[in-house]
């Protein structure tokens, strides 16, 4: 399973980073890797939507399909997070990983 390890970083690279690690499942993974070409892959259809001068209205409803798609990709992750890594913190007696959680869903709500 180690090539299907990725790192969990914040949001922006100006915030500060963690170094935790998650290890995801194959088929965790899978899923949120294949969310995330599909949203690429509609973002590339909304650049040559501009190059071949689409009108605007067209590419804003596609804009709001990647937003809607984004938000969709959030709440899977969040939903993973709290069944593992905050549980898992949990159970271990972590509970600044609440205090984590807190400030997590404090940026997601900007």
């Amino acid at each position: 399973m180690e090539d299907y390890k990725m790192e969990e970083q914040a949001c922006c690279p100006c915030e500060a980073t963690t170094e935790k690690k998650k290890e995801r499942s194959e088929k965790e993974y899978r899923d949120l890797m294949n969310r995330l070409k599909r949203i690429e892959g509609q973002v590339r259809g909304i650049q040559g939507m501009l190059e071949n001068d689409a009108y605007c209205a067209d590419i804003l409803v596609q804009v709001a399909a990647v937003n809607a798609a984004l938000n969709s990709f959030n709440k899977v992750l969040l939903a993973n997070h709290v069944r593992t890594c905050v549980a898992d913190n949990i159970r271990a007696g972590n509970d600044e990983v609440i205090d984590e959680l807190v400030t997590l869903l404090q940026k997601l709500m900007r």
